[in-house]
C-alpha cells in the first residue's frame, strides 16, 4: 500500500529535461559485410533507433517512482541515463546525491575475482572508501546469505547469488538514490521479501528510489508515483492507480492485434462460433468498474445447423492468467432450448467484489457431450479501479480499529 505522498516542497534530486537517446543499429553483422560497406555505402546498412524521445520529468527527495511500460519502451535506457552509465543524445539530466544502481545482473562484478574482492571493487565504484567497506563488510555478507561462497570466484555463482551480493553491496553504501531494474525478480521468495523490507526501510529513512518492475502489484504497493513509457515517450505520469490502467490498456491493444488473425479463422460460416461479447452493452475494452459494481456479460452465439443440447461457459481471469470466476448456462434456472442460428446468453453479476486490476473474459461453447464447438480466449476485458485501501484480487471493504490509548491488550498465559 502506498506510503504518504511526497510533498512538493521537497527538493528535486533528479531533473530530466527534454532527453532523447539514439542508438545506431547496424544491419551488416559480420566483419566481411562491414568491410564491404565502408564509406558512404555503409550508411544504408545503419539505422537510427530512438530509445527515448523528449522525456521530461522530475523526481523529488524521498519519492519512490515506478517506471512501467512494455519491453523496449525505454525504461532501462532512462535508468542508465539517470545513473550516469549513458549520456543523452540531446537534453540534460541533473542529479544530486550518491546513486546506487542495480541495472543488470552482475554489472560491475569481475568474473575472475572472488565475491570478497568484488565487494570491495563494487563498493569503491559506488563511492565507499576501503575503511568504510571494512566496517560494513560483515553486514553485507550476512545480508547476501552467501557467506560460505564469499571467497569463490563469482564466475561460479548462480544468477541468484550474483544478484544477492550485488543488492547487498548497493543497499549498504548509504545511497541517496537507489535505482533498481528488475533484479528483484531473481532469487528465492525469502530473499525477495528481505529486499522489499530493505526498500521499505529506505522509504522510512526518506531515501529516493527509482524502480523498474513488471509487477503492477509492487508499483501500486510501493510507489508514490508512476511514469508510463511507450516507444520512448512519456504517455502519462501520476498516481499509480491512474497510470496502471493506462498501461494495461496498452498491453490489451497489443494483445488484440495479435489475436486478430485467430479471430478471423472463426468467420467460416459452416462452423459454430462466438459472434461477439459485450460488457454492460459496450463492445470496446474500456469498461471501468469500482469494486462491488454490477457487471453484465452478453454473449452472441451462432450455430449453422442447430444443436439441441449445448453449454456456454463464461470465465474471468486476472492479468496473471489465474481464474477468479467461472460459471455456465448449465446453472441457469430455466432450460435454454436448442441453439439454431443466432442466440444471446446474458450473465448478470450483481456485485463483483474484485480488487484493482485488469480482468479478461473468455467464452467457450460446448455440445451436450462436452465437446468444444467454439471458443474465444480473452474475448474482452475490463478494469477495476482500486480505491487505494486494499490490494489483491479479492475486494472486501476493511474496517480497522485500535485498542484505546493507555489500555494495551494484556498478554495471556
Amino acid at each position: 500500500m502506498n506510503h504518504a505522498r511526497v510533498s512538493l516542497e521537497r527538493p528535486v534530486v533528479v531533473e530530466v529535461s527534454d532527453v532523447s537517446k539514439r542508438f545506431v543499429v547496424r544491419k551488416d553483422n559480420s566483419l566481411k559485410e562491414r568491410l564491404v560497406t565502408l564509406g558512404r555505402a555503409g550508411r544504408r546498412h545503419r539505422e537510427d533507433f530512438w530509445a527515448l524521445r523528449d522525456v521530461t520529468t522530475t523526481i523529488r527527495a524521498g519519492e519512490t517512482v515506478g517506471l512501467v511500460g512494455h519491453n523496449g519502451s525505454g525504461k532501462s535506457t532512462l535508468l542508465k541515463l539517470i545513473g550516469g552509465i549513458l549520456e543523452p543524445t540531446s537534453g540534460t539530466i541533473t542529479g544530486r546525491g550518491r546513486v546506487a544502481a542495480l541495472l543488470e545482473l552482475g554489472a560491475g562484478f569481475h568474473p575472475d575475482l572472488t565475491g570478497r574482492e568484488n565487494v570491495y571493487l563494487n563498493a569503491s565504484v559506488l563511492g565507499l572508501s576501503r575503511e568504510e567497506t571494512d566496517t560494513r563488510f560483515e553486514e553485507i555478507v550476512a545480508f547476501s546469505g552467501i557467506g560460505e561462497f564469499i571467497d569463490t570466484q563469482v564466475k561460479f555463482y548462480s544468477s541468484g547469488m550474483y544478484v544477492r551480493l550485488a543488492f547487498a553491496v548497493a543497499v549498504h553504501t548509504d545511497p541517496d538514490i537507489l535505482i533498481v531494474d528488475e533484479v528483484l525478480a531473481v532469487g528465492d521468495e525469502a530473499f525477495q521479501r528481505k529486499c522489499m523490507d530493505k526498500i521499505r526501510a529506505f522509504q522510512k529513512e526518506g531515501r529516493t528510489i527509482i524502480l523498474v518492475t513488471h509487477s503492477m502489484a509492487q508499483v501500486s504497493e510501493l510507489c508514490d508515483r508512476a511514469i508510463l513509457l511507450d516507444h520512448g515517450r512519456v504517455v502519462i505520469e501520476g498516481e499509480p492507480n491512474d497510470v496502471i490502467p493506462e498501461f494495461r490498456d496498452l498491453l490489451e491493444q497489443e494483445r488484440q492485434v495479435a489475436l486478430s488473425a485467430t479471430n478471423r479463422a472463426e468467420d467460416d460460416p459452416t462452423h459454430a462460433k462466438i459472434i461477439g461479447v459485450t460488457l454492460d452493452g459496450n463492445q470496446a475494452d474500456d469498461v471501468v468498474l469500482q469494486p462491488g459494481d454490477p457487471l453484465s456479460i452478453d454473449v452472441q452465439l451462432f450455430h449453422p445447423t442447430g444443436v439441441d443440447e449445448w453449454l456456454c461457459a463464461v470465465q474471468i481471469d486476472n492479468e496473471n492468467g489465474q481464474v477468479v470466476f467461472g460459471t455456465g448456462t448449465d446453472h441457469a434456472t430455466t432450460a435454454p432450448g436448442p441453439l439454431r442460428g443466432t442466440r444471446t446468453v446474458s450473465v448478470k453479476l450483481p456485485s463483483l467484489m474484485l480488487g484493482g486490476g485488469k480482468y479478461f473474459v473468455s467464452i467457450a461453447l460446448l455440445d451436450g457431450n462436452g465437446r468444444q464447438l467454439a471458443a474465444r480466449s480473452q474475448a474482452c476485458s475490463f478494469n477495476v479501479r482500486s480505491d487505494g485501501t486494499t490490494f489483491g484480487t479479492l475486494y472486501a471493504r476493511p474496517a480497522i480499529s485500535f485498542s484505546p490509548l493507555g489500555a494495551p491488550d494484556q498478554p495471556t498465559g
